[in-house]
């Protein structure tokens, strides 16, 4: 059964919503990142990410509609990205976004990546 384009949007809203608030948390002196693991996150972004968004600290996204993860904090809440990734899926229901795999150890470092953008 499809959604409708609202739900949908409404949906991929909320992912997005989520991912920015766990991005924040990422943040905490909690979780050390190490230069490995944000290095091993920017390779995973540019390769599954980077067709559509902008990843690094300064690039314009390439689809107008994707954001900027350097920008994610200022737009989404990003207390909630990890929970969001925890079944290992990085995907939106925008017919644009395909949907990613990833393992733990890349959600961390994913999530380490897009969290060293927000200084």
């Amino acid at each position: 059964m499809r959604q409708s384009g609202g739900r949908k949007w409404r949906r991929t809203v909320a992912i997005l919503a989520t991912v920015t608030v766990v991005l924040a948390a990422g943040l905490a002196p909690a979780r050390a990142q190490t230069d490995a693991e944000i290095q091993a996150g920017r390779e995973l972004v540019e390769i599954n990410c980077g067709k559509c968004h902008a990843v690094g600290p300064a690039d314009a996204s390439p689809h107008e509609a994707a954001p900027p993860f350097r920008d994610l904090s200022e737009r989404f809440p990003m207390d909630a990205l990890e929970e969001a990734f925890s079944d290992g899926r990085i995907y939106s229901d925008h017919p644009d976004m395909p949907e990613f795999i990833a393992t733990p150890e890349q959600v961390d470092a994913i999530i380490s990546y897009i969290a060293s953008l927000q200084d």
